[in-house]
């Protein structure tokens, strides 16, 4: 069985990136040798802030497109494995 993985990279400039690659080890080095023309080439290096294992590539992809929709505050509590800021800055409360 594969694994995949979802990442969160944070930029030189401290934006976040986030994907999903089966070969997460190998990713990384993509991102920061420019590999990929994409919005990290312009902000390298880039560091690995989050990961999370799947099995089934459809959950890490659904996982992926959420994340990415979400705002900072939210990326960074997830970042720090804060599940109760999440969900309050899901509710609106903060």
């Amino acid at each position: 069985m594969k694994d995949y993985f979802v990442y969160i990279v944070e930029c030189k400039d401290g934006s976040y990136s986030t994907g999903v690659t089966p070969e997460l080890e190998k990713r990384i080095i993509e991102h920061n040798s420019g590999f990929y023309k994409v919005y990290t080439s312009t902000r390298l290096p880039v560091k690995l802030v989050y990961s999370n294992r799947f099995t089934e590539i459809n959950d890490a992809i659904k996982a992926e497109k959420q994340i990415k929709g979400w705002s900072i505050g939210k990326k960074e509590a997830l970042i720090i494995g804060d599940f109760e800021l999440i969900k309050l800055l899901s509710k609106g409360k903060l």
